[in-house]
């Protein structure tokens, strides 16, 4: 990475800890707009993961909790920022729609190319990984998906069940996870409290619109996003306000 002069960092990871057994894990060096947002959930019989961050330093050998158990790792989407170490884990879930990004996850087709045009590198990372790593050899590894995931489905951890909300325009195979019991709703990057994204390559902006309207619908008082902070319900409608009157906050 020419003209960066950075040290590996001693720990990628950082955790907090929600109500409901919910863990909040984000790659602690990333910029504030690449950092995904890593959800760990407990459940009596297995773990929900939802997104896996950029791949650059394991997760589940860093992250003890994702070693103990049987993790159902779901993607919220395909774009590489969310499906970094899906492959670490033996069970893989995601929306057919984007299927075949986790099984070859091009740098073209998980949107990576199309960041790196975008971006001044140096300002991407606070620290690195690990010595001498480059975004030049960047890269996803391949994680099929084990499971196939679509509307109405449910996600059963035994005590705990999430169901499954198709909602394409952001990507064509974006997905949101419901909790009817803790009206927790894990969005993805459908939405969260920044900039919408509806003008990538797979993003249909006729589709992300009715999307939101049928965000509005679901009884959710709690969002867990896939970027930046969590918020409640009126939050939640101010954003798709915003976005629906073209003035984003």
């Amino acid at each position: 990475m020419p003209g960066m002069q950075l040290k590996a960092a001693s720990q990628w990871y950082e955790t907090r800890k929600f109500s409901n057994d919910i863990t909040l894990i984000w790659e602690t060096h990333v910029s504030r707009d690449l950092c995904c947002n890593i959800w760990h959930v407990r459940g009596r019989d297995r773990d929900l993961l939802i997104d896996s961050g950029l791949g650059v330093v394991s997760l589940r050998e860093s992250v003890a909790e994702l070693s103990e158990r049987q993790v159902l790792a779901v993607a919220s989407h395909s774009h590489f920022d969310h499906i970094g170490c899906h492959h670490e884990f033996e069970d893989r879930l995601c929306h057919p729609a984007e299927a075949h990004v986790l099984c070859v996850p091009t740098n073209e087709d998980n949107l990576w190319n199309d960041y790196r045009d975008s971006i001044d590198e140096s300002q991407v990372l606070q620290a690195l990984p690990f010595e001498d790593f480059s975004f030049d050899t960047y890269s996803i590894l391949p994680a099929p998906p084990t499971r196939l995931i679509d509307e109405g489905d449910e996600v059963d951890l035994g005590d705990r069940v999430f169901r499954v909300f198709h909602m394409p325009g952001h990507s064509p195979g974006s997905i949101c996870l419901f909790e009817p019991a803790s009206e927790t709703l894990f969005t993805g990057d459908v939405l969260y409290d920044g900039e919408l994204l509806d003008s990538l390559r797979g993003a249909d902006p006729d589709l992300y619109s009715e999307t939101l309207a049928r965000l509005r619908e679901i009884p959710a008082t709690v969002f867990h996003c896939g970027h930046f902070g969590s918020f409640g319900r009126q939050k939640m409608i101010e954003l798709i306000d915003a976005y629906e009157s073209g003035k984003q906050v």
